[in-house]
């Protein structure tokens, strides 16, 4: 007896057979981001794996509503939080996918990344949290430097007060939030990225690191890493250290540079990356790069901000 010959038991049954565990949850923290939202929307969508796109909202007066939530690309959630970091806990609460991310606003996918990091997680069933390279670029898609990105150590994030990754290149099994319930700290407004990596170093998550550009990080000189907030948040990130670690703070980041010097993160041979520009929001452009370099535009190029806030970004007070 073919009990598929049964409709209701057939519909059933074939309903079952078309159920399948997303490869991939992006979520996207978003206020008062729109130009750039409509850029890091596609640079998710044209990725041709198996994924959802969960934007979080809140309550933008920009004009974001009125297009959002018609979006097909996306799954938009449109309510009040209480920063960034509680608006990326709300996404990943609602996440469904095997490997978990987030991505601000201004930053992008390049075109093959989510594929190749989902090989690497394939191939590497150990890897709890992957990271990869980052290409820096200014408002309008121009090459500014790149960071290679090495998984992070614990004597440096803790010892040094900083962060020597780029999250919009991180990614992570759904067991970090699942068995180890790791979620950012929402009571943290500007250093939550290097709370969590520190949390996650803490309880010995296996890490790796992929030689690839997988993301775009969009950077105008207007980070607010440099705001009163970030300060004293650095300066309470700083005192986690403990008091013998922090004689040794000049040789932990002295091994630090020797260590990504070996990796080779101060080398790079010509390359190209392709993203969406505001000049064209629906196909990507091509950005030659005959002379890459890794030196941060900024005063101090060789320290990393801990998170991605520009003008635009998700990063707002009162967001």
């Amino acid at each position: 007896m073919d009990l598929r010959s049964n409709d209701s038991f057939g519909s059933l049954i074939n309903g079952l057979q078309d159920v399948k565990t997303l490869q991939f949850s992006i979520v996207t923290p978003s206020f008062r981001s729109s130009p750039w939202l409509q850029l890091c929307i596609p640079s998710v969508a044209d990725q041709g794996v198996d994924l959802e796109h969960i934007v979080q909202d809140s309550c933008s007066d920009d004009g974001t509503f009125d297009w959002l939530t018609s979006d097909p690309r996306v799954k938009p959630f449109i309510e009040k939080d209480s920063g960034m970091y509680d608006a990326v806990n709300r996404g990943m609460k609602r996440a469904t996918g095997e490997i978990l991310a987030y991505l601000n606003c201004d930053e992008q996918y390049l075109p093959g990344a989510l594929q190749a990091v989902w090989d690497h997680f394939h191939k590497h069933p150990e890897t709890e949290i992957l990271f990869a390279n980052t290409v820096v670029i200014d408002a309008n898609g121009e090459f500014l430097c790149y960071r290679k990105a090495e998984a992070p150590l614990l004597a440096y994030t803790l010892g040094a007060g900083a962060l020597s990754t780029l999250t919009c290149s991180m990614f992570f099994r759904r067991s970090v939030i699942d068995r180890h319930g790791l979620f950012f700290d929402g009571r943290l407004r500007d250093l939550g990225d290097a709370d969590w990596v520190l949390r996650a170093l803490r309880k010995k998550l296996r890490m790796a690191s992929l030689p690839r550009f997988t993301s775009a990080f969009a950077f105008t000189g207007a980070n607010m890493n440099l705001g009163p907030n970030a300060i004293r948040e650095k300066a309470e990130f700083r005192r986690l250290a403990p008091f013998w670690l922090r004689p040794f703070r000049p040789l932990i980041v002295a091994h630090h540079r020797v260590r990504r010097f070996l990796y080779g993160a101060y080398r790079q041979a010509p390359f190209s990356y392709s993203i969406y520009t505001q000049a064209d929001r629906r196909a990507r452009r091509t950005f030659q790069v005959p002379e890459p370099s890794h030196r941060w535009p900024t005063r101090r190029p060789w320290r990393i901000p801990l998170f991605s806030a520009l003008p635009g970004g998700r990063k707002v007070d009162g967001a």
